[in-house]
Parts: structure tokens; C-alpha cells; sequence
């Protein structure tokens, strides 16, 4: 096929993939709230940020007066760049009916359709709140053109980035699939990469407000004059113009240059990941047998339920895609390393104990809580026609989370006594450590029976259910909310800083019901969804 029919069946296909993609986001009243939850909780940051913009823009008088232009701009094809890969890893290394599809078209005109509809989302996630913060900066600044001269520059941007992220991407999976090792240390490496990142963010952000020299050179060291010129040239027709440099005309060559050069990559790369089996050591097909693990130790092999929560966690071990929805929470537990590295001596151990508490109570139910009925589908059948009653399935998963958090929300205020934390302190947070992890349990697997999730979904090159978004921001909030009040409570009552008073009594034990009740009711309403489940 000729490059000029190709590219007309990869938008065709690009189109395609972007409409089912809208369908998607906009044909499930499940997914809608769950698009209107995060709409309102990134919103109100953006209506902060619109008039810090617009402000900026009637003071900004030259490009060099933008904080931080350079670095920013420097980063923004990286940044794109890293994106573009991570996505190709986790959704869109494979099209959907791909066997009818690779046989009707040329893999080139699949990968052109897949690029183009990530460009496609990447414009629509992205070019909403940008496009925003960039129409008040250009009404401050007193020059609309700038809409237009911007994005006519962060196209090639765009594109050239995607298509080389794309081409990484499947580079990247061909290597995880010689190597399902090393993909198994990545993933666990990833976890400590990503908070790394939140922390490390954190700090960052923190030293330029306060005018961190050295966070300030770095910024300088890493800025990469012609790509500032280049993104400079968005400013054309407007008070921050500047003069147009062959630096920046050569930045403008090479990213166009680079997209058929990364397009005859990826082409490469994705044919030979499409066509090509999973090697083996003997080059035979090797039968998968069973390694054992499930025979239950003690003390879970005393009861039902504690063998159904052993065999939960086995299946975790061997799966750990499983629990990749775990990950959600470095983005709100992270900027918490900040405040407990740079606190005093006195306050560091009550503060690392509390952080293990609320990370064991988030673990205890978001484990294996937030969406049971999706997470035990394959089972279903058989599961709901054994003896073992709802009740002890149920506590099978309970167990199991506790299992996982009981022993973070204990052992790390144990381990502060290291830190000079006094034992009556170490004791209170273990004993309320202990409780909420058992109530955030039972009001994990009601919510997530609430809104079960069954589709599969591709994750760094394997397919894993995982709960839905709406369910976890929802399980995050109140059981933080919840932790964070508990724990409060308990620093002022050993610290003796408490008046029992009838208001603090009253409220002290509506704070008890509400926890207790809405947790209990949690779990029985849990049951109660797996006697009533019918399979169709």
C-alpha cells in the first residue's frame, strides 16, 4: 500500500478510536459522574489559577519576566514525551479487534490511527485547562492571537512527541516481554519512582517560592536555549514578541523532520511486537502447572474465611497488576514527606505515626475492598454456588485487607519509638490504628459493591480489572476525612489538651456513630449484594 493510502485509512482508524474513546467518557452515567467529580475537583484549582494568569499577563513586559519560562518550556516536549510512552504502556499498545484489523490495513495505517486519536485525547484532556489558563494570560497580556500563534506552535510539539512516545512505548513492551523479570521489578520500582516524584515535587515547589538558590540554577542548567526561542515564537503579534532566530527556525525543521522518522520507527517496532510470539527458553509451549501457596498458614487456616483471605493474597502476590489502583494514593499521601522530614524533633514521631495509621487504614479496605464483585467475576458462578455463605466471603476479603494495613497502622508507630515517641503515644495510635483499619474495611467492600467494574483493561502489557475512579476518590476522601479527624482527636486526648465537655461529647460520639454505623452498614450491605447477584 501506498504511504498516501495509508494515511488516509490511519485517520479513518484515528477517528474511529477517538469517537469510541468520547463514547466511552460520555455513554455511562457511572462514567459521566465520575467525569463531573474530577471536573469539580481539578475545577476549583482552575478558577484560582485564571486569575493568577490574567494578572500575569497585564504585568509580564518581556518573555524573561514569565517565572520560569525556560524550564517550563524546555520541559514541555519531555514531558509530552513521557506521557505519550506511559500511555502506550498502560492502554494503547494494541487496537481493539486488531486480528480483523491488521489483516484489512497496513500496521503503519493502524499505528497512524492510534497516534492520531492519543493526539486527539491528549488535545481534549489537556487542551481544555491549558487553553484556559493561556485565554486569561492572552486578555491580560491584551493580545487574542496568542490562542492561535500558541497552538500553531505546540502542534508540532504535540505530535512529534507522541509519536516518538508511542514508538518508546512499544519498544519498551517488547523488551517486558523477553524479560518478564525485569517487568516485574519495574513494577515495583515504579511505586517508589512515583512518590519519589510527588515528594520530590513537593520540595521543589516549596524552595521556588521561597527563592531556593539552588533549585533556582538547576532550573537554569536544565533550560535548553533554542526550544525557549522556538516556544517564544507564540508570542508573535503580541507585546512579548521577540525576533525570530535560526535557532529556533532549526527546533521548527527538526520536530517535523522527526515525525516521519518516528512514524517509520513505531511502524517497525509495533509490526514486530504485533506478529511476533512470546519466546520461550526451550522454544516449545510449556505447560503452566500450579506452584502451590495456597495451603493457608496459621493463623488464617483456623476459619473459612481466613483461607478465602490467604488465597486473595496469594493471587495478589502472583498478580501484582491487581493492585496497581493503590497507586492513586502517593498523589495525596506524598506531599506529606514534606512536612514530616522538615519537622521538629519533638513532632516527627507523633507525625510518622499518624501517617502509618492513615496509610494502614487506606490500605486495610482499598486493597482488596473496592470493587469485589468485579475483582471475583471469573469466579462468580462457582463462588455463589459453594456452601461458604455470602457472609464468609465477605470476611474472607476483610481479613485479607487487614492483613495488609493492620500490620502498617501498628508496626510504624511501634518503630517511632526510635524516634523518641513516648509509649502512651505509640499505644493510643496502634489501638485507633487497629479500629479504623477495620472500619475502613467494612466500608470499602460496600462501596465498592455499589459500583462493580468487569471490564479488563491494559496495564504496562497485561490486562487487569481495577475499581472504578469515582469509588476510589470517594473511598479516599471519607475514610481520610474520617482517619484524619480520628487522629486529631486522639493527639489532643494523650496530650491532655481535651475538655469533656457536653459539645465535645455530643459531637465525640456522633463522630462514633457515623463511623460504626455507616461502616456496618457498609458490610451488610456488601452481603447482601452477593445473595441477591444473578449471573445472566
Amino acid at each position: 500500500m501506498t504511504l498516501r493510502r495509508d494515511l488516509s485509512h490511519g485517520l479513518r482508524i484515528g477517528r474511529a478510536e477517538f469517537v469510541r474513546s468520547l463514547r466511552g467518557y460520555l455513554g455511562d452515567t457511572r462514567h459521566l459522574i465520575g467525569l463531573a467529580f474530577v471536573v469539580l475537583f481539578f475545577g476549583g484549582s482552575l478558577l484560582v489559577a485564571l486569575p493568577a494568569a490574567y494578572v500575569l499577563g497585564q504585568t509580564a513586559r518581556s518573555v524573561t519576566a514569565i517565572p520560569l519560562f525556560g524550564p517550563a518550556a524546555t520541559a514541555l516536549p519531555v514531558l509530552f514525551l513521557l506521557l505519550a510512552t506511559l500511555r502506550t504502556l498502560e492502554r494503547i499498545a494494541r487496537i481493539e479487534s486488531e486480528e480483523l484489523v491488521l489483516t484489512t490495513v497496513h500496521p503503519r495505517a493502524v499505528v497512524v490511527g492510534l497516534i492520531t486519536a492519543e493526539v486527539g485525547r491528549l488535545l481534549l484532556w489537556f487542551g481544555i485547562p491549558v487553553g484556559a489558563f493561556v485565554t486569561a494570560f492572552a486578555f491580560g497580556l491584551g493580545s487574542p492571537m496568542l490562542l492561535v500563534t500558541g497552538g500553531i506552535v505546540l502542534l508540532p510539539i504535540i505530535v512529534s512527541s507522541t509519536v516518538w512516545g508511542y514508538a518508546c512505548g512499544i519498544g519498551a513492551l517488547r523488551v517486558l516481554r523477553r524479560l518478564p523479570g525485569v517487568r516485574r521489578v519495574l513494577r515495583g520500582l515504579g511505586v517508589f519512582v512515583i512518590l519519589g516524584f510527588v515528594v520530590g515535587s513537593q520540595f521543589v515547589g516549596r524552595q521556588l517560592v521561597e527563592g531556593g538558590g539552588a533549585v533556582r540554577g538547576f532550573a537554569s542548567a536544565i533550560t535548553f536555549g533554542p526550544v525557549v526561542e522556538y516556544v517564544a515564537l507564540a508570542f508573535a503579534g503580541s507585546p512579548l514578541a521577540q525576533p525570530t532566530s535560526m535557532r529556533s527556525i532549526a527546533v521548527v525543521v527538526a520536530l517535523i523532520a522527526l515525525i516521519p522518522i518516528g512514524l517509520a520507527v513505531a511502524t517497525k517496532q509495533a509490526s514486530a511486537f504485533w506478529f511476533s510470539e512470546t519466546p520461550t527458553r526451550s522454544g516449545a509451549r510449556q505447560v503452566q502447572r500450579s506452584s502451590g501457596g495456597f495451603t493457608a498458614p496459621r493463623p488464617f487456616a483456623w476459619s473459612r474465611a481466613g483461607r478465602i483471605a490467604w488465597g486473595l493474597l496469594v493471587r495478589a502476590r502472583r498478580h501484582p497488576q491487581k493492585l496497581s489502583h493503590l497507586v492513586m494514593a502517593l498523589f495525596f499521601i506524598g506531599p506529606l514527606g514534606t512536612t514530616v522530614v522538615q519537622s521538629s524533633g519533638d513532632a516527627i514521631g507523633p507525625l510518622i505515626s499518624g501517617t502509618g495509621v492513615g496509610l494502614g487504614t487506606y490500605l486495610a479496605g482499598a486493597a482488596f475492598g473496592l470493587n469485589p464483585l468485579g475483582d471475583d467475576r471469573p469466579q462468580l458462578p462457582l463462588l455463589l454456588l459453594t456452601e461458604t455463605s455470602p457472609r464468609t466471603v465477605t470476611r474472607g476479603r476483610l481479613l485479607a485487607g487487614l492483613a495488609v494495613g493492620l500490620p502498617v497502622a501498628v508496626l510504624v508507630p511501634l518503630a517511632s519509638l526510635g524516634l523518641g515517641t513516648p509509649p502512651l503515644y505509640v499505644l493510643s495510635f496502634g489501638l485507633v490504628g487497629a479500629g479504623m483499619c477495620l472500619t475502613a474495611s467494612m466500608f470499602a467492600v460496600g462501596v465498592g459493591s455499589a459500583y462493580p467494574i468487569y471490564e479488563e483493561r491494559e496495564f504496562w502489557g497485561t490486562e487487569s480489572v481495577v475499581p472504578s475512579t469515582l469509588v476510589m476518590v470517594a473511598y479516599l476522601f471519607v475514610v481520610g476525612g474520617g482517619t484524619a479527624l480520628g487522629l486529631v482527636v486522639t493527639w489532643f486526648g494523650v496530650t491532655g489538651n481535651v475538655s469533656l465537655t457536653p459539645v465535645f461529647g455530643l459531637g465525640f460520639g456522633l463522630y462514633l456513630l457515623l463511623t460504626v454505623g455507616v461502616s456496618y452498614g457498609s458490610y451488610r450491605y456488601a452481603v447482601r449484594r452477593y445473595r441477591r447477584y444473578t449471573v445472566a
